[in-house]
């Protein structure tokens, strides 16, 4: 494959926090890419378990990695936006410090993009494997198919037109935890986002998810409740810049999904869900059929 121009360099961003002992699987399938030009840029968000000294090890043996030291930890959605503000490339890859991905995968989106100028974003399906490894979920090729708000790819997985990224407005605080999403819907708006129906992406569910982090249940429940009621919102054709704006009482209850959602997680992660009581203390429940499936 002939080197890229300069107006498709590409920036692979990886922000990065505890992500022992899958740290190293991630950043090898990323330097050991068909395609070989690309800079790797990298934020180590204030790790506490080694992770910055593993990436000082990589970063001295391969000059494609810039590595930034962050000395505070300044959370998903800052970090997110970090490592793009850092990047010098017209074309940025994202990459979770957990996941895997595919040797040609960086090849593949970059002619996905010079065949398609007038969309700004592929993403592709992916499987899903567990804390050691091991696929326990085939892609979701059905995603194709079904029409609706959350995309079919995971956020790992994502190349984006850097000037996309600015003109819709980056990573929000407002939607932490969540900000992939959001992201993508402000984007949808603007250009059009392809899929590769192929798994060039293994997403990694484990109990070190950032969603499972027990010091922050409430704050991360208060999270995907907002998502789920700014979904609402779109389905009932509506904007939801006005729900992002309400100001909710924290110790309110949440919608059902929460725990399914959270549930899931560890489920795939090869772990036992414990989420029951937590849902009848937190959940919003009633009479209906996303209570019924939340339970179940």
């Amino acid at each position: 494959m002939p080197p890229a121009p300069r107006d498709e360099m590409i920036s692979v961003v990886m922000p990065v926090h505890n992500a022992l002992p899958h740290l190293d699987a991630a950043v090898r399938s990323i330097l050991d890419q068909t395609h070989r030009e690309f800079e790797f840029v990298i934020l180590d968000d204030a790790s506490t378990d080694g992770s910055a000294e593993r990436l000082k090890e990589w970063a001295a043996r391969d000059d494609r990695i810039r590595l930034h030291l962050g000395k505070t930890n300044i959370g998903p959605a800052a970090s997110s936006n970090f490592v793009v503000r850092e990047a010098k490339g017209v074309l940025n890859a994202r990459m979770d410090a957990d996941d895997i991905s595919h040797p040609d995968r960086l090849r593949r989106q970059l002619e996905i993009l010079r065949g398609h100028p007038d969309a700004g974003l592929v993403g592709s399906l992916c499987e899903v494997i567990d804390e050691r490894g091991r696929k326990v979920r085939g892609p979701d090729a059905w995603r194709l198919r079904h029409s609706g708000w959350f995309a079919p790819f995971p956020h790992g997985s994502i190349m984006y037109r850097r000037e996309l990224f600015d003109h819709a407005g980056g990573y929000r605080e407002q939607c932490v935890y969540w900000e992939d999403l959001d992201l993508f819907l402000r984007m949808a708006s603007l250009t059009k986002l392809l899929t590769i129906p192929e798994p060039l992406y293994q997403h990694r569910h484990s109990h070190g998810s950032t969603r499972l982090d027990a010091r922050k249940v409430e704050r991360i429940e208060r999270a995907t409740d907002l998502m789920y009621r700014c979904v609402e919102a779109l389905e009932s054709g509506k904007d939801y810049e006005e729900v992002l704006a309400q100001d909710r009482a924290e110790g309110g209850r949440v919608d059902p999904r929460v725990f399914r959602a959270r549930g899931s997680i560890v489920l795939w992660a090869g772990h036992r869900p414990t989420v029951l009581k937590r849902l009848v203390q937190r959940g919003r429940l009633g009479p209906d059929l996303r209570s019924l499936v939340a339970i179940g």
